[in-house]
């Protein structure tokens, strides 16, 4: 499978690096087609691992990953291009986030999220909201976390929340552990959960944890 990964920070070369070992081809989307963090991840990842614009990785791609900040999602994903992102799963792992005066800040928050401005901006893209409640390298290593532990997806596109799913059981999260959240709407939920996983990551000193839904029986 070809992935594009749009975003150089750790989130970005993480997701794009542990897709290489799994044997996809990944170009890492930057601004730029000379990115030095985009260069060097690709030249250290070697063979399957690309650089390139946000234009040039999402044109390449059967499946793109938005893993720059939510306050940028639209302006990265704008300039990966519409025609590049028409009839393609994109993944949005992103949160809204932002320091204000030392104080974390959510914008879109509760009456909208990035997901749903995501799939509005463009309507023929299969916008599927995942992975932004745990931490990167839980992301692609949930058995750091021992348990039965759940990730989330939500979108309208049940076809692409298969596909989703199917990525997510190759870096390890089997599909009992997967929650469908519904639609798109539903990720003002778990974008809102953030605040709470910024508390617990100071409580316990680390970012190694993750939450487990149970029910009766």
């Amino acid at each position: 499978m070809r992935y594009a990964v749009l975003g150089t920070g750790e989130v970005g070369r993480t997701l794009g690096g542990r897709l290489v070992e799994l044997g996809h081809e990944v170009t890492l989307g930057s601004r730029t087609k000379d990115n030095p963090l985009a260069r060097e991840w690709a030249t250290a990842e070697a063979g399957r691992a690309h650089a390139g614009t946000f234009a040039e990785a999402a044109a390449a791609a059967e499946v793109v990953i938005n893993a720059v900040g939510g306050r940028v999602a639209l302006e990265a994903l704008g300039a990966a291009g519409a025609e590049h992102l028409d009839g393609k799963i994109v993944v949005d792992v992103s949160n809204p986030l932002a320091f204000e005066d030392g104080e974390p800040r959510l914008d879109p928050v509760e009456s909208d999220s990035v997901g749903e401005r995501i799939q509005q901006a463009f309507p023929h893209a299969r916008v599927v909201k995942t992975l932004n409640t745990v931490d990167v390298q839980v992301m692609v290593a949930p058995g750091r976390v021992p348990g039965e532990h759940n990730v989330f997806v939500c979108g309208e596109d049940t076809g692409a929340k298969q596909q989703v799913t199917a990525l997510l059981a190759e870096f390890g999260w089997p599909a009992r552990r997967v929650l469908d959240l519904g639609g798109i709407r539903s990720a003002r939920a778990v974008e809102m959960y953030l605040p709470l996983w910024l508390a617990l990551s100071q409580r316990f000193g680390n970012a190694d944890f993750n939450i487990e839904v149970r029910r009766p029986g």
